[in-house]
């Protein structure tokens, strides 16, 4: 049965305030698509029922699944190339050079969904600098979602998912078979912290950072939220640091403390 109006209309404002996710007009399908399953496990016969559990139990842990639902997690590895080509032919050389006395760096991926964004970043650090092994290198990596976060920390794949982006020598040297999927080796689930964040709730303390991925997140927001989170992030940034967005955010109009910068191919922004 399709969604009601005055449930959808809930949906709306339930899912905004918990998570700042805005469902436009005309998303009633996703609502359809990804809560009938979450209705289905719960016992529930239809989406008007699991709606009308949410109203009489707002903060049960039917709450966290619809949440979960509701939130994107589409990624890949190496997800479109350039920003990590950035990374190691300008970005990483020039803060190298520019932390070479405190022989330090610390990195955040943001709404880090199912873990590939981070792993790329790690792969991309033990293939190109073996010097950074001898560094205090701080890598986080959070999201909202315990789901994700559980997925990430066990960094196991399945051999679709490691066929979307990730190159065959990669998969060989970072990788161990567990029957039909892959797990990220040991050596590189160690050198990331991943952690629980809600972008729009109080955020945690955290270091300050050289390098922000904060990527195809924002586009999710509305203009109030967007400019807070930037807010947030401007303050965990150091003054020579690096923000990368998604190709299709930017802070222009947002956040005028930010400028576009280019970095190879792509491009990123600073202070």
């Amino acid at each position: 049965m399709p969604i009601t109006a005055p449930d959808f209309a809930f949906l709306q404002t339930f899912v905004r305030e918990r998570s700042a996710i805005v469902l436009d007009p005309g998303k009633e399908y996703l609502a359809e698509s990804r809560l009938g399953p979450v209705a289905r496990s719960a016992g529930l016969p239809g989406i008007g029922e699991l709606v009308a559990r949410l109203r009489v139990d707002p903060r049960g842990d039917l709450t966290d699944k619809v949440i979960e639902a509701m939130t994107t997690n589409e990624t890949s590895f190496f997800r479109d190339v350039h920003p990590f080509e950035a990374l190691r032919t300008h970005i990483l050389p020039d803060l190298i050079k520019a932390r070479s006395n405190e022989r330090a760096l610390n990195l955040w991926c943001a709404a880090s969904s199912s873990g590939q964004e981070p792993y790329t970043i790690a792969m991309l650090l033990r293939e190109n600098f073996p010097a950074l092994i001898e560094w205090r290198i701080r890598f986080i990596a959070t999201d909202l979602s315990q789901e994700m976060l559980r997925r990430s920390r066990e960094g196991i794949y399945s051999q679709l998912e490691v066929n979307r982006g990730l190159p065959a020598k990669y998969l060989v040297k970072y990788f161990e078979k567990r029957g039909s999927d892959w797990q990220v080796k040991q050596e590189l689930r160690s050198m990331i912290e991943f952690r629980e964040l809600n972008l729009i709730k109080p955020w945690p303390s955290m270091p300050q950072f050289d390098i922000v991925f904060i990527r195809n997140v924002l586009i999710y927001f509305d203009l109030p939220t967007k400019r807070a989170i930037l807010g947030n992030i401007r303050k965990l940034l150091r003054s020579d640091g690096y923000l990368f967005l998604g190709g299709a955010e930017t802070t222009l109009s947002i956040d005028e403390n930010f400028k576009r910068s280019q970095a190879g191919t792509t491009w990123c922004y600073r202070l």
